[in-house]
């Protein structure tokens, strides 16, 4: 999953800031954050395990891996969040990302600079909010591409989502209810 849905399966303030921190900060540091802070790190993998292993997402990403191969999940990620953003409520979403930027603001100090960097650029682009447009996720899968060492940054990724947008609707719409599912039952073990 991607920023939105992270943030979104985040139960408390300090999760939120725990889920941004898994990505940035070395596992050994884990421990020396606040517990709520730990368990949004421990929620964000397990997020990403159960993810992974769903029968929905392997699907999914048969539809991006002969273009990306290896890098296939993380386009599934981002067109996730497109699915998740466009199921909610607009002012609900605008809420969650307005939270979530004043939430990362109020904990900055935990925050290693390219993460602050990083939060900067998503408030000024409103990056949790666009993930509803189509534009807004042609921007995210440009940026994996850009990233993304061994690809060639002109493939037409978001040509291959805008060709499959129904399929990959129909894989979120089974997927996120469960993912939702585990992820409060993560939390209620807190």
């Amino acid at each position: 999953m991607n920023y939105l849905a992270h943030s979104y399966l985040a139960f408390s303030d300090e999760q939120i800031v725990g889920q941004f921190l898994e990505d940035v900060i070395p596992n050994r540091d884990r421990f020396s954050y606040p517990e709520k802070m730990q368990q949004g790190i421990t929620l964000h993998r397990e997020i990403d395990t159960f993810t992974d292993s769903h029968a929905e997402i392997s699907e999914a990403k048969k539809i991006f891996s002969p273009l990306v191969r290896l890098y296939a999940g993380a386009f599934v990620d981002v067109s996730m969040d497109f699915f998740l953003a466009n199921s909610l409520d607009d002012q609900d979403l605008k809420n969650h990302a307005e939270k979530v930027y004043l939430v990362l603001r109020k904990y900055q100090e935990f925050l290693p600079e390219k993460l602050i960097r990083m939060v900067n650029g998503m408030e000024k682009d409103q990056w949790l909010y666009n993930y509803k447009e189509e534009w807004g996720i042609q921007y995210s899968m440009q940026n994996v591409l850009n990233k993304a060492k061994y690809l060639d940054k002109d493939l037409p990724v978001f040509e291959i989502f805008l060709r499959n947008k129904p399929q990959l609707q129909k894989h979120f719409d089974v997927f996120f209810p469960e993912l939702l599912a585990h992820a409060k039952l993560v939390n209620f073990r807190f």
